[in-house]
């Protein structure tokens, strides 16, 4: 096997980048997005917010050239090849998408709305005005996805027959005072990654069983707490176990990504979420069978994080689909559609609830 230096963890990048036009400065652009594109050299032409401050701010703090005044002017006086770069609120979405000229190209924040019902509408919209649309599941770009991609492509796991994902952090969900009071949140806001990065790899499942419960005390947040199991078959188990509230320090905190086959397993902590916003360092590990035996476990150094890396991959590959030098548009509006599709049938899994013990 190649040596684990060389094991690609970037996304490719486009020829020639379009001017990126922002539509919401809120802390996920600050935090990520403009990063992500000042590493990567994409330029960003402009910026507009309902919070003209905010707006203000990031272009002063990230050298963005222009501040809008309304949606309209963004629009309007936007260069011709741009890209529209909307991160906003689920619920913010369709009006945004009303105002874009006809055949744009747009990257839209995750959900894609917040119900099944709301995506399709965005998603037929999109088709009917033929925009070009893809939704920011970034995490199938983060740099040890990428590596654990390759080293899944190059046959080192064999046959995959377990995924699982265990999140045991402590999220400071005051940060995003728009999810109070929301019917749905962590599956739809958090875990809503995990569903769509098992279906990358792994593809569409049968279905799900999913449970998903509150935190005591915290009446203006819905579950934030979540277990989910994918039905893949008698051979393949895919688990998604989340817990936000895990409050007792950093000793038993976890967050990772694991895949296991018939002849290795790879190992891949998500750094970002312990600690939140401050963050661990990733880390990579692999192991496969040494003529029939577990090896020892190999580490793999990791080039960046979720956070802002993985923004440089979304964007990026609507870049290069614009320009024709890819000619796949991984987290298209449609496919972003049966990740959605996975979320309802999640909550409804969980709102059936379990089945009854007789005597």
């Amino acid at each position: 096997m190649t040596a684990p230096q060389q094991v690609n963890q970037a996304p490719a990048l486009p020829h020639s980048p379009r001017p990126i036009i922002l539509i919401g400065g809120g802390g996920i652009v600050r935090d990520a997005h403009l990063p992500a594109y000042r590493k990567a050299g994409f330029g960003v032409a402009g910026i507009y917010d309902l919070d003209a401050s905010k707006a203000q701010a990031l272009a002063r703090d990230f050298g963005i050239p222009r501040v809008y005044a309304s949606l309209a002017e963004a629009v309007t006086a936007a260069p011709q090849d741009s890209i529209f770069d909307i991160a906003v609120p689920a619920s913010a979405i369709y009006g945004i998408l009303r105002e874009l000229p006809r055949g744009s190209y747009a990257l839209i924040q995750k959900p894609l709305g917040e119900t099944l019902d709301q995506a399709r509408v965005l998603r037929d919209f999109c088709q009917a005005q033929e925009i070009t649309a893809a939704v920011n599941f970034q995490l199938r770009c983060a740099p040890y996805v990428i590596a654990a991609r390759e080293l899944i492509d190059r046959g080192i796991l064999g046959e995959i027959h377990d995924m699982e994902v265990r999140v045991t952090v402590e999220t400071p969900w005051h940060l995003w005072t728009f999810l109070e009071g929301i019917p749905r949140l962590e599956i739809l806001y958090h875990s809503i990654h995990y569903l769509d990065l098992m279906r990358s790899f792994l593809g569409e499942p049968r279905g799900v069983y999913a449970r998903t419960v509150r935190y005591p005390g915290l009446d203006k947040l819905a579950g934030t707490r979540s277990a989910m199991l994918l039905d893949y078959g008698d051979f393949l188990r895919a688990t998604i176990t989340t817990n936000h509230h895990h409050i007792w320090g950093p000793r038993h905190q976890e967050s990772y990504v694991k895949w296991e086959g018939t002849r290795g397993a790879i190992k891949a902590t998500l750094g970002s979420l312990i600690d939140y916003p401050k963050g661990i360092p990733d880390t990579l590990e692999y192991i496969t069978l040494d003529d029939g035996r577990p090896g020892e476990w190999q580490s793999i150094p990791v080039k960046g994080s979720w956070f802002p890396d993985a923004f440089i991959g979304t964007m990026s590959s609507l870049q290069r689909y614009a320009e024709g030098s890819a000619w796949d548009l991984p987290t298209s509006v449609e496919d972003a559609y049966r990740t959605m599709a996975l979320v309802k049938a999640a909550y409804q899994s969980s709102a059936a609830g379990g089945i009854p013990i007789l005597e």
